[in-house]
C-alpha cells in the first residue's frame, strides 16, 4: 500500500497559488484515475484507488502547509505503514520553476511542510516528488511569493510539469522510486559541456 500526498492549503483563495502544486499534482492523478469520492479523515481529504495488487491513498491534508504531518503521521500510523510506503507532492523554490525533481530521501531544505512531515512521520526515508516555483522577485518575501497565483508566462510551465509527472508517480507506484529517478529526472548536462568544450579547443 502506498500513500500519496499533495501538500497545499485548503479553501478556494489558496486553489491556483504556487503552495499549492501538491494538490493540483494529486488532483491530475486523481482526474487521470478516474477518482471522483473523496472522504474526510484524519483532517485530510483522502481517495482509495487500486494499481494492480496495489492499494493506493490519494490525500489533501487539510491542515494547512506548515502542520501537513499532522494528518499524515496519523495515517501512517492507522495503516502500519513505512516512511518508504510514502510519496509526497510539493511545490520547492530551490529549483526553476516548472523543473521537476524525484528524490527518495532528504532534509525539510527549509521547507516547513516537509518539515513538519519528518516531525510527525520520525524519518527521512520518504520520496518527493518536487516541482519548482523558483524564487520570490526582488522585494517580495517567501510568504508572498508562495502564496501569489503563477505568473501568465509560467503556467503553463507548471501544467507541463504536472502532465510530465503523472506517469513518473505511476513509476514510483509501480515500480520504484529509483526507477522513477532514473528515468523522468532531469540528466545533468555538465559531461556534455565538457565535451563540447574539448572539442571546440581541439578545432
Amino acid at each position: 500500500m502506498k500513500i500519496i500526498a499533495g501538500l497545499g492549503n485548503p479553501g478556494r483563495e489558496y486553489a491556483q497559488t504556487k503552495h499549492n502544486v501538491g494538490f493540483m499534482l494529486v488532483d491530475a492523478l486523481a482526474a487521470r484515475w478516474g477518482v471522483t469520492s473523496w472522504q474526510e479523515k484524519s483532517e485530510a481529504l483522502v481517495a482509495e484507488v487500486r494499481r494492480g495488487a496495489e492499494k493506493v491513498l490519494l490525500v489533501k491534508p487539510q491542515t494547512y502547509m506548515n502542520e501537513s504531518g499532522r494528518a499524515l503521521g496519523p495515517l501512517m500510523h492507522f495503516y502500519k505503514l513505512e516512511p518508504e510506503d510514502l510519496i509526497v507532492c510539493h511545490d520547492d523554490m530551490d529549483i526553476p520553476c516548472g523543473t521537476i525533481r524525484i528524490r527518495k530521501k532528504g532534509s525539510a531544505g527549509g521547507h516547513n511542510g516537509i518539515k513538519s512531515i519528518l516531525a510527525h512521520v520520525g524519518d527521512e526515508h520518504f520520496a518527493r516528488v518536487r516541482v519548482g516555483i523558483g524564487r520570490p522577485a526582488p522585494g517580495w518575501t517567501v510568504v508572498n511569493h508562495v502564496l501569489a497565483p503563477f505568473a501568465a508566462e509560467d503556467a503553463p510551465k507548471i501544467q507541463a510539469a504536472i502532465e510530465y509527472l503523472l506517469p513518473a508517480v505511476e513509476c514510483i507506484v509501480d515500480d520504484d522510486v529509483d526507477m522513477a529517478m532514473n528515468r523522468f529526472n532531469p540528466k545533468k548536462q555538465k559531461k556534455k559541456r565538457v565535451a563540447e568544450e574539448k572539442v571546440s579547443e581541439s578545432e
